[in-house]
């Protein structure tokens, strides 16, 4: 909270007239009073009206989502401020909705947002684990739950567990403020908890696949948290491969050799891991004599893999699919070993 309350203190001096500051950071509830506090400390004779503007832009897809926005959110309780802003936001009118809240339940609405989805992809994951033990196909249930338009469609992709810039600080700053507040969010608790234990779960699961095997190579593909950016920070795919190497001190007592790569995301890794795993120029190289390949990241080119190549490349035709992203029918034609996330378990 220091940039934001510097950035207030550093803006008031310069405030004349009536002024609309808008507050676009995910921040706790209740910093619109304390950024108006210090810009009328600051400055005694300011004019202005601090409104909360949460932004809902998807990382790799922000400007779409900036000028095709599936909602706006305004959160004041002033009138001028509300009038500035309608002319502000006129255009978009016809193209979206805005909502008018309190200042405090507009700062509310983000947190609450993320904490959620964060919950639902938290939901299937559990779900896809309960599949795999009750012979069912998560893929089907998933289809068959997001056709009902209470529980929609979009967050029921099974995988590693959520990540990224958001999720992560979003749920455990709610989790804090529930805790301050003296209410028990028990089910953002829960969730925080498991994700962190569903990373370690698919490391294991990459560990198990080559417990047998005398200086086993595994290539990863997929850093970035998700596809369509180079963003590493919290991703499950960091965060299994943090476990793999930890694991070749201990676990894993024949040490590994472990290649990984991303289409885009490969700078911020090398700056993160260094030289404690091998990179790859693409997917091919990656898998050229590995034991197995787990999928961490959706990238949509890992989807259209040229599997007979994969396989000739591989020294062991192993793949474990985390994101779900190829077919099993396909990989099982072509003699691989396959296995994903929440479908039978043999």
């Amino acid at each position: 909270m220091q940039y934001i309350h510097a950035a207030a203190a550093e803006l008031a001096p310069h405030l004349t007239g009536y002024t609309v500051v808008a507050t676009k950071s995910t921040v706790p509830i209740g910093t619109g009073e304390a950024v108006e506090s210090i810009i009328k400390r600051e400055n005694p004779f300011a004019d202005v009206d601090v409104v909360s503007m949460p932004e809902f832009l998807r990382e790799g897809f922000a400007i779409h989502d900036f000028f095709n926005p599936d909602r706006i959110v305004i959160g004041t309780d002033s009138e001028r401020a509300r009038k500035v802003l309608k002319e502000l936001y006129k255009d978009f009118a016809n193209k979206t909705r805005i909502l008018f809240v309190g200042r405090r339940s507009s700062e509310a609405i983000k947190y609450a947002s993320n904490a959620f989805l964060a919950m639902k992809i938290h939901y299937i994951n559990e779900m896809a684990d309960f599949c795999e033990k009750a012979h069912a196909d998560i893929a089907e249930v998933a289809l068959g739950m997001g056709m009902d338009s209470r529980i929609g469609n979009k967050f029921l992709n099974p995988g590693p567990g959520y990540g990224g810039s958001c999720f992560p600080k979003d749920t455990m700053a709610m989790a804090y403020m529930g805790r301050k507040a003296g209410v028990n969010l028990s089910l953002i608790e829960n969730t925080i908890e498991k994700n962190a234990e569903r990373k370690k779960q698919m490391a294991h699961r990459i560990l198990e696949a080559v417990q047998d095997m005398k200086n086993p190579k595994i290539a990863l593909l997929g850093l970035a948290f998700k596809g369509g950016t180079d963003d590493c920070r919290e991703s499950p795919a960091m965060e299994i491969l943090d476990a793999l190497l930890t694991a070749q001190k201990g676990l894993l007592s024949k040490k590994a050799q472990i290649t990984v790569y991303d289409p885009k995301a490969m700078d911020n890794a090398k700056k993160m891991l260094g030289n404690k795993v091998s990179y790859a120029a693409d997917a091919y190289e990656a898998c050229d004599g590995a034991d197995i390949v787990a999928i961490l990241t959706e990238w949509p080119e890992f989807k259209v893999l040229d599997l007979d190549r994969i396989k000739s490349l591989m020294k062991t035709p192993k793949i474990l699919d985390l994101r779900n992203l190829l077919s099993k029918d396909k990989a099982a034609e072509l003699g691989f070993d396959y296995a994903c996330i929440g479908f039978c378990a043999d």
